[in-house]
């Protein structure tokens, strides 16, 4: 682990997985704190959104890659 953590590609990815976990954790405790808070169209209108950003980030990741021949 430590190792895979070393490059710089290797963090970025932790921290993209790190994201979608804090992502995942806040609307399910949002949920299950205010069950009727979230509507389909917000539930939808956020997690679309935020899919579209990590997508961004991960090709970012991938073209910093490709930029400099690194490989994880």
């Amino acid at each position: 682990m430590r190792k895979y953590l070393e490059s710089d590609l290797g963090f970025y990815y932790a921290v993209g997985v790190f994201i979608i976990a804090v992502f995942v954790i806040g609307l399910t405790s949002f949920a299950i704190l205010n069950p009727g808070g979230v509507g389909t169209v917000e539930l939808v209108g956020l997690s679309g959104g935020f899919f579209l950003f990590m997508v961004v980030y991960f090709i970012a990741i991938s073209v910093q890659r490709l930029e400099d021949g690194d490989s994880i």
